[in-house]
């Protein structure tokens, strides 16, 4: 079992999901259950002939992508027709508005629909384009394109300009009804008859990457979040089709997840953190056993879990250097790799323990740059009560990942970044108590 060192440092790259199989390791047993299998059987097995809306939400980079993409493969496989996208490339996620995420929605499902010879030509959105055309001075080419075609224009002329998007949501805000009503009827209804005539079970919608809005102020003093799905959750709930969408952990913690509960008619389903560490700050060796086999798989993906450790010393200097890997990350899924990653930018594996240490210190001197007193205060309590609710402030200090949000059979908590644990204020406070 030889180290293919080009094939490994493509895999550990943190940038983008792992899509490969081969690549997969499934944390369901320390997360307290599969969530790809509760998503896909709401649909499959609970509701397959009526439309669902679900809601995935958890730490940005704790994996949701990776698990999305496993969703898309389940419900391939009963049958479904997939449309999965990242909806950040297609949005300003510092600007958007319902009317936004629609137009992106019925752009990715008809060029979806194309690309398997399902050409659909709604009026109502040829009649839309060309007044917008005439009424913004917008170059829209209508005349013998295909739908998506012109929704693609209309968001990427939308994303670049900060003028043009303020002009469009002024136009297409007052039209969000009719925008879904023509979604539906002219797209999705008579799409989802075609592709039950050629076999298929249904249309799947997964709209990544939505939990990634900025949380600038809207209308009302509402932050961008709160107004989008709490405020107008029922608008984006109204398509004819299974939607699934990603959405802030933050509102998991706010004053409105009961709103948002009742809007959804669901609650959010919540992709945990993996705890290296239980609730009473022991180490968990399932957990990191799982996450030791997340960082071996990029390196041999073809062999099994035994044969895996067995080169653990092509890849480390010891065991007790992946140990440090694993328990320094928190359980967060990117910041495993990225820091790996950051040790294979400074040397060939095998990968020295002073080098993780290198790159260890550097994260842990960026994230002190970032911290200020007042934030201290509200980590120090955030460790001593482990919980935290409907608090802003607190939900600032989880989207900056200084905490991190576990689960399991008991409830939830929270617990600092592992990196902050280890800087002097932080001992310093640890001593006093």
């Amino acid at each position: 079992m030889v180290l293919d060192i080009a094939r490994f440092y493509r895999a550990a790259n943190p940038s983008r999901p792992i899509q490969d199989p081969r690549y997969y390791i499934n944390f369901s047993t320390v997360r307290g259950g599969d969530i790809v299998e509760e998503l896909a059987r709401t649909i499959i097995r609970l509701s397959p002939d009526e439309p669902t809306t679900q809601l995935l939400t958890g730490h940005i980079g704790s994996g949701k992508s990776t698990e999305l993409l496993r969703l898309k493969t389940t419900l391939e496989a009963a049958d479904y027709h997939v449309v999965y996208f990242e909806s950040d490339r297609d949005l300003e996620m510092s600007d958007v508005e319902v009317t936004d995420i629609l137009m992106v929605i019925a752009r990715q499902i008809s060029a979806s629909l194309e690309s398997v010879g399902v050409t659909m030509r709604p009026s109502y959105f040829q009649r839309l384009f060309q007044s917008i055309s005439d009424t913004l001075q917008m170059p829209i080419e209508i005349s013998e394109m295909s739908l998506s075609a012109g929704f693609a224009t209309l968001t990427a002329q939308s994303k670049d300009s900060a003028e043009l998007r303020g002009q469009l949501h002024q136009y297409l805000e007052p039209r969000t009804k009719n925008i879904i009503d023509a979604i539906n009827q002219e797209l999705l209804e008579p799409a989802i008859q075609r592709l039950k005539e050629m076999g298929k079970a249904g249309l799947v919608a997964i709209v990544d990457n939505l939990d990634r809005v900025a949380h600038a102020p809207k209308p009302g003093d509402r932050l961008q979040p709160e107004y989008l799905f709490v405020d107008r959750g029922d608008q984006l709930k109204r398509l004819a089709c299974h939607v699934l969408y990603t959405i802030p952990l933050s509102l998991v913690f706010s004053d409105d997840l009961p709103i948002l509960t009742n809007r959804f008619g669901v609650s959010p389903s919540v992709l945990t953190m993996v705890p290296v560490h239980n609730f009473e700050g022991t180490l968990n060796p399932a957990s990191l056993a799982q996450l030791r086999q997340m960082v071996l798989a990029r390196a041999f993906p073809e062999q099994d879990s035994e044969a895996r450790l067995q080169g653990l010393e092509q890849i480390f200097e010891d065991e007790a250097t992946l140990d440090r890997l694993c328990t320094i990350s928190g359980g967060h899924m990117r910041n495993l790799m990225r820091y790996l990653y950051g040790c294979l930018r400074k040397q060939d594996p095998p990968v020295q323990r002073t080098t993780l240490e290198r790159v260890i210190r550097d994260e842990r001197n960026d994230m002190l740059g970032l911290i200020d007193q007042s934030e201290w205060q509200m980590l120090f309590k955030a460790a001593q009560t482990r919980s935290l609710q409907g608090d802003n402030d607190y939900n600032r200090l989880l989207r900056s990942l200084f905490l991190y949000e576990y689960r399991d059979e008991r409830g939830r908590w929270v617990d600092l970044n592992p990196v902050l644990t280890e800087t002097e204020i932080f001992r310093q406070w640890q001593a006093q108590q």
